[in-house]
Order: C-alpha cells, then structure tokens, then sequence
C-alpha cells in the first residue's frame, strides 16, 4: 500500500467517521473496522487501544441513541 500523506489521511478520515449502517450485520462491521486498522498499520499508523475501543463503540450508536449533553 502506498504510504502517501493523501492515503494516511484518507484511511484516518475513514476511521474516524466509521459508522454502522443500516442494514450491515455486526459481522460484516466488525470484519470492516479490522479492515480499516489493518490498512492503517499497513502504512505504519498506529492507533491506541482505547482509541480503537472509543472509536468502535462510538461507531455502533445511530442519530437515536446517542446521549443528548445539552441542558
């Protein structure tokens, strides 16, 4: 994999956002996530373990059940 600025952006920006879709099975988002860590260590960027963690549950909550921190 070409180890570019423009890809390790691209890869951070596809972790970052990742989100669960409607319709995909636990699996197949799990098997995704991976996907995604494997192609960021493939360009030598290294994630923490509690990021991995934060951002994977965070990837699991929809629009409707995300807790609403507003008075």
């Amino acid at each position: 994999m070409i180890k570019s600025i423009e890809n390790h952006l691209h890869l951070k920006r596809r972790l970052y956002r990742f989100q669960l879709k409607k319709d995909i099975l636990i699996g197949e988002h799990m098997n995704n996530y991976m996907k995604v860590l494997v192609d960021l260590a493939n360009v030598d960027e290294m994630i923490k373990d509690e990021n991995k963690g934060l951002i994977l549950l965070s990837s699991l909550l929809t629009r409707n059940t995300r807790p609403s921190f507003s008075p």
